[in-house]
């Protein structure tokens, strides 16, 4: 039985800041070892709960965050960018199980460091809805058949994901104090925590079933700038419907999640362009 671990950065106990996520800062490397541990954490509840195999997903930033050497040798990684499937690579149908381990609330809600995939981003909506990380990459598990056995996070991705995902487990690792700032547990009980939620889920994953999912996806995204939307526009099937949104219609979660990574190649392009610009200056 194969387990899939998704593990993104600004959910994991301990981590709060821009200092901490960005690669640079002063508190990157400690973020790290946060980080990796966390996974470790989730690849041996995997194995307790009778996973044979685990496969691993750096989600964070750059997806290459985690340290390799200190990941329990029992897992492989699926790492660096971009990955067509963003956060969801190397999720197939063949896992049992999709676990979500350091996530994090959508741009717009008042969650620990909240953004929807990208910083440059503003939300990201599906059918009219403002959608989290954690529900796109739900969708894409449940079109291949896989439940979402796990998420773990701050109080508000906690509140999102029990609602999305009622089978789940949930562990809620820090409560959020504003959008960098929480009030965390420590690592070390977080840590026994998703160890914990792991194995019951894997161990039930026979039992849960994966939602239906929709036929057609109106997807919206709020990019930067409305230069980016301009951009975004000359994307086949894409139009640009306000000064900075871009919107269109897939029948493919494939397609949305591939949107989704072109659009933030994109995004992070063309700030990247307007920054060096305003420096010049």
């Amino acid at each position: 039985m194969q387990a899939y671990i998704s593990v993104d950065m600004e959910g994991i106990a301990g981590i709060a800041t821009l200092d901490q996520i960005l690669r640079g800062g002063y508190g990157y490397p400690r973020a790290q070892e946060l980080m990796t541990e966390e996974a470790n954490a989730a690849i041996c509840g995997a194995f307790d709960g009778g996973a044979t195999s685990v496969i691993v997903n750096d989600s964070h930033g750059t997806m290459d965050n985690l340290i390799h050497e200190r990941l329990d040798p029992r897992a492989r990684l699926v790492f660096g960018a971009p990955k067509a499937q963003c956060m969801a690579e190397g999720l197939t149908e063949d896992c049992a199980v999709a676990l979500f381990v350091g996530y994090h609330a959508p741009a717009g809600a008042p969650g620990v460091l909240a953004h929807t995939f990208s910083a440059h981003f503003g939300e990201i909506r599906i059918n009219g809805s403002r959608v989290s990380e954690a529900e796109v990459n739900a969708l894409y598990a449940n079109s291949l058949g896989v439940p979402v056995g796990l998420v773990t996070g701050d109080d508000v991705i906690s509140e999102i994901a029990s609602v999305a995902f009622p089978a789940a487990e949930i562990v809620t690792v820090k409560a959020a104090h504003g959008f960098s700032a929480a009030d965390s547990i420590a690592p070390s009980v977080a840590r026994k925590l998703i160890r914990e939620a792991a194995t019951r889920a894997v161990s039930r994953a026979a039992d849960m079933s994966s939602p239906p999912v929709a036929l057609s996806f109106e997807i919206e995204v709020d990019m930067p700038s409305p230069v980016a939307a301009e951009l975004a526009a000359s994307i086949p099937g894409c139009a640009r419907t306000a000064d900075r949104t871009v919107s269109t219609v897939l029948t493919s979660v494939k397609d949305l999640l591939g949107l989704i990574t072109v659009l933030y190649e994109l995004a992070t392009g063309s700030e990247r362009a307007r920054t060096a610009i305003v420096t010049r200056r």
